[in-house]
């Protein structure tokens, strides 16, 4: 789904947007960008994501299951990330499947 929010002009909004998919580096956005619907936005699902890529080193430790576990997160947290990416380069603002919901919680 395709959503327009408001976002400021200029290229620190949509740097900070991009910054939301790099890992921890959602923090940065998260804290500095409250104002920015837009930004704001993007972050909260790059939190999401980082949550469940933070999971799935934990699950690590799970005998079996655990690297299984491992390989497919991290395989599904990087394409989304890279969806969320183009979605910010199209200036965009799209419901990533499953952490969408997540992201609105946190």
């Amino acid at each position: 789904m395709t959503d327009r929010l408001k976002r400021k002009a200029g290229r620190r909004s949509r740097a900070m947007a991009m910054m939301s998919y790099l890992g921890i580096l959602c923090l940065v956005p998260l804290v500095f960008n409250r104002d920015d619907e837009y930004v704001n936005f993007h972050a909260r699902q790059g939190v999401a994501l980082w949550i469940w890529g933070v999971v799935a080193i934990l699950a690590l430790y799970l005998p079996g299951v655990g690297k299984v576990f491992f390989d497919f997160s991290i395989l599904v947290i990087t394409f989304l990330s890279l969806v969320g990416m183009v979605a910010v380069v199209f200036d965009r603002a799209w419901r990533l499947p499953f952490v969408y919901n997540l992201a609105m919680k946190l």
